[in-house]
């Protein structure tokens, strides 16, 4: 079975702010989140701890420790993603989403290698810890609304007893007459306590998860830097095709209408009937020579984009197809030209490798706009699979392609079929 994932990088630098919530409606829901969390903290945390001991206990067991360490490193990004959507939605935070380290080579080697970028992601882990202190939070506000609920009874003690002595914490005893002050006391401490982890909470997890200046800047650097190696790679090998499909297919044929019209000149005078039949023959070798090169140059850049949308062009790639594609395309509206174009040469790639190579009787193309102004696809065909990214190859050239225009391809080609590839690619890139 091979799965193919593409080098990748995060389509979208900042999420948009969530909406804002009045400052009594956060304060609210900051100490239900708490209390929440100091419900599942300790299951969550204990879950976690198993797993860890379980893979370092089966690490020499035939390697199975391994799997449930890789196990254990998505559980992590699990709860780091889990944590950032929580704090953004909660504080109106314009803040992206936690996103996962993509393979960079093809195999299991480049799978492990972004398994262990992905366990030491700064990132990943200052969610991590902002979810464990409030979960630590959360079990200290359980308790003092405990400790709210107990001094709220305990106020009323001497309407529910006679006796001239009430208990009071830690063993002790006080005079009846004194059990409302000290449950009054008990009830304004334990709510000045909830506000005041609700509002350190804010404080203390805002600084953890929103990223400082140089941590963007950084950021922003690496996935620059990603989507310049992609477009000088994918540059590479569409230039590298566009040679051998000169060298391959055009140049000879005009080298041959070349010779049959030197032929054609020295028969003229002599057989001016083979000079004829010759001049047709150059004239149809011209005329398919022309069809080549608009085939060329319609893989370099598809007019129809430009003039009728990524619908028209794909519609149009579709009836070329050598094999049928039933075709599903909503869109809201047009994306930018670069998104549009690193789709269409996706999906013409993807049909091109499963006439050639998959033995598909069919495939299925869809394109949709998602939200978060992502433009998606998926093509599907029902060949016989085992398709591989190789260096120079056309699945290379168009993961390079998407990852310049700063989206990410997902390529899935068990043996025996069926094969997907799956593009997702910003909108304004």
């Amino acid at each position: 079975m091979t799965n193919q994932t593409a080098p990748t990088v995060a389509a979208g630098a900042a999420a948009s702010p969530a909406p804002q919530q009045k400052p009594p409606l956060r304060l609210f829901l900051t100490i239900l989140h708490l209390a929440a969390l100091g419900v599942l903290g300790g299951a969550v945390f204990g879950i976690l701890a198993a797993m860890f001991g379980t893979g370092l206990g089966l690490l020499f067991v035939f390697g199975i420790g391994i799997f449930v360490l890789i196990g254990l490193v998505y559980a992590f990004y699990g709860i780091g993603w889990f944590e950032i959507v929580r704090v953004r939605g909660l504080y109106g935070l314009g803040i992206a989403d936690l996103q996962p380290r993509r393979r960079q080579r093809p195999g299991f080697g480049g799978w492990l290698r972004s398994v262990g970028r992905q366990s030491i992601d700064g990132r990943m882990w200052r969610a991590l810890a902002s979810f464990a202190i409030a979960c630590v939070f959360g079990g200290i506000v359980l308790r003092l609304f405990w400790g709210l609920v107990w001094s709220a009874i305990y106020s009323f003690t001497p309407l529910f007893s006679d006796a001239e002595v009430a208990a009071a914490p830690f063993g002790n005893t006080i005079a009846a007459g004194w059990a409302p002050v000290l449950g009054i006391l008990g009830v304004l401490v334990s709510a000045a306590g909830i506000i005041g982890l609700a509002l350190l909470h804010r404080t203390i997890s805002t600084a953890i998860v929103v990223p400082n200046r140089e941590a963007e800047l950084t950021e922003r650097v690496r996935t620059t830097s990603a989507q310049r190696e992609g477009a000088v790679r994918a540059a590479d090998v569409e230039r590298t095709r566009i040679e051998r499909d000169l060298h391959d297919g055009v140049q000879p044929r005009l080298v041959s209408v070349g010779m049959t019209l030197g032929l054609a000149q020295q028969k003229i005078d002599n057989d001016p009937t083979a000079a004829k039949q010759l001049i047709n023959e150059a004239h149809t070798s011209t005329k398919a020579a022309i069809t080549e090169l608009r085939q060329l140059a319609r893989g370099i850049h598809a007019s129809v984009l430009d003039d009728r949308g990524l619908d028209a062009a794909l519609s149009a790639l579709a009836s070329r197809s050598h094999i049928p594609v039933h075709l599903d395309v909503r869109m809201d509206g047009r994306c930018s030209k670069d998104a549009e174009a690193a789709v269409y040469f996706a999906i013409a790639e993807s049909l091109t490798n499963a006439a050639k190579h998959s033995r598909a009787s069919e495939t299925r193309v869809v394109v949709r706009t998602r939200d978060g102004n992502v433009l998606w696809a998926r093509v599907e065909d029902n060949g016989m699979g085992g398709a591989v990214v190789q260096p120079g190859g056309g699945l290379d050239g168009i993961s390079n392609r998407v990852l310049a225009a700063g989206g990410t391809i997902r390529i899935d080609s068990p043996q025996g079929g069926p094969t997907s590839v799956e593009v997702s690619v910003p909108c304004a890139s």
